[in-house]
């Protein structure tokens, strides 16, 4: 089995900054896609930021090139999501999702296993 702990939301003021973690247990896989996506209350979940673990490749959404940075440490099975220059309109609840296959980048309905989500919240 696998599973996701997510840590690291909280309130932060705009123009500052959080990284998230998401740490990823059970079944090893030499090939696979760890995501970042986020959801706003009446919003439907949009994709982030994303990672292929053994190749390195990332990709990113538009609205966050050049402020968010996600990586990756192999010896703790963890991914990160550093988040720079936040803004209001960064404000959602965040997950991380895994496959053991390469799902779509940026479609929800690809990946397997999620996380339990972390609030980030940016005031203005």
């Amino acid at each position: 089995q696998v599973q996701l702990v997510e840590s690291g939301g909280g309130l932060v003021q705009a123009g500052g900054s959080l990284r998230l973690s998401c740490v990823v247990s059970g079944r090893t896989f030499s090939f696979y896609t760890m995501g970042w996506f986020r959801q706003a209350p009446g919003k439907e979940r949009e994709f982030v930021a994303a990672t292929r673990w053994s190749g390195g490749s990332t990709n990113y959404a538009d609205s966050v090139k050049g402020r968010f940075t996600v990586s990756r440490d192999n010896a703790k099975n963890t991914v990160y999501l550093q988040m720079n220059s936040l803004k209001p309109e960064d404000t959602a609840v965040y997950y991380c999702a895994t496959d053991p296959s390469t799902p779509l980048w940026t479609t929800t309905a690809t990946y397997r296993y999620w996380g339990q989500g972390t609030q980030v919240t940016v005031s203005s």
